[in-house]
């Protein structure tokens, strides 16, 4: 018989209980969503060879995702404007929490924990102007959201933890767009910027580029020590061949890496996302318009270019970098080669998340 003695010893020795970590599933080093061909989608940890670890239903197309630093857990989000956001226990598929921002909030397909784990944070824009909020989320205690702030910018997509742990950056858009779709409504006017915050939403440091403002700032990468990373979405003249990647040093000017001409010009004015390699001496961005990988040296100087179909999603590997594509590739890509790894009945979506660094 369970008394109450019994059972609140239970409950303390279950609390006491170290939580299940990302070796219960097999050690993945990345998360990535999918469509799968009967049309369903999926969030899928994948090992560095490119296979599965584990995948997991999700209820509508994802967009990226971030996985706790210590917990097999992994929060899946909707492609832009979503409304919802689904924590799932990476061992089982289980949903453990289904994260809906409040009614004039919508989920801008990008978040990330704090480096310790305890607070979600979630990129959303107010649904009347487009205006940035940040969604903070207590992890223990049912993943409760529990405040926001201003992101200080118009239409944030991309946010990481600095090194310190206590600052967050934010790449701000620039786009308005209509209500409850993806119509753009402010081109002429748009003022991407990417914006430094501490922990209680008050901006440090923000910076524009003034010269390229139709050029949105959408998606970010991290090195270990400090220098940003920002991949960046031409919305203005057709034809034009902008850079697409910038980098960034807390205190300094930004610094845009450019192509050879003809090799912006094959990227259609896209980067869909962005990485430092392996080493950190080398950082790039892919276009799945363009079919291309561009690669630069953390000093902004052109290294060269990879081709590869509908490639898009992209994370550091210990070798350089793996990527995914639409046709279900995952590829190995060191120096200007590709090597196949993998290949899923499966268009992989934008994004490949790596786990740990």
């Amino acid at each position: 018989m369970t008394t109450r003695r019994t059972f609140l010893a239970s409950l303390l020795a279950a609390s006491a209980s170290p939580a299940v970590g990302w070796a219960a599933v097999g050690n993945p080093s990345y998360v990535a969503a999918a469509k799968l061909p009967d049309g369903s989608y999926m969030l899928a940890g994948l090992r560095e060879d490119g296979t599965e670890a584990f995948r997991v239903p999700l209820p509508a197309r994802g967009h990226a995702a971030c996985a706790h630093p210590e917990r097999a857990e992994a929060v899946g989000f909707a492609r832009r404007p979503g409304s919802y956001a689904l924590v799932v226990d990476c061992r089982d598929g289980a949903v453990l929490h289904r994260l809906t921002p409040p009614e004039d909030r919508q989920l801008n397909g990008h978040g990330t924990f704090s480096q310790d784990g305890a607070l979600l944070y979630t990129a959303e824009q107010r649904v009347e102007d487009s205006e940035g909020v940040i969604g903070i989320w207590d992890t223990e205690a049912n993943y409760s959201r529990i405040g926001e702030f201003a992101s200080h910018g118009v239409g944030p997509h991309d946010l990481r933890i600095m090194p310190d742990g206590k600052t967050l950056v934010i790449a701000n858009g620039g786009i308005k767009t209509d209500r409850w779709d993806r119509t753009k409504l402010n081109i002429d006017s748009m003022r991407p910027n990417l914006s430094y915050l501490d922990a209680d939403g008050m901006l440090l440091e923000q910076h524009e580029i003034p010269e390229f403002a139709q050029n949105s700032i959408r998606h970010l990468a991290l090195r270990p020590d400090g220098l940003v990373g920002f991949a960046m979405q031409w919305e203005g003249e057709p034809g034009m061949a902008p850079p697409l990647l910038g980098l960034h040093r807390r205190g300094e000017t930004p610094l845009l890496c450019e192509a050879p001409l003809a090799d912006e010009l094959a990227m259609d004015g896209y980067a869909g996302s962005v990485a430092f390699s392996g080493t950190g001496d080398e950082i790039a961005i892919t276009s799945p318009r363009g079919g291309r990988l561009h690669r630069f040296d953390d000093e902004g100087q052109f290294l060269g270019a990879v081709s590869r179909a509908d490639v898009c999603g992209l994370a550091a590997h210990d070798s350089g970098y793996l990527a995914s594509d639409g046709l279900g590739g995952i590829q190995l890509v060191t120096a200007d080669t590709a090597t196949p790894l993998t290949r899923t009945e499966a268009a992989w979506d934008n994004h490949l998340i790596r786990l740990r660094s």
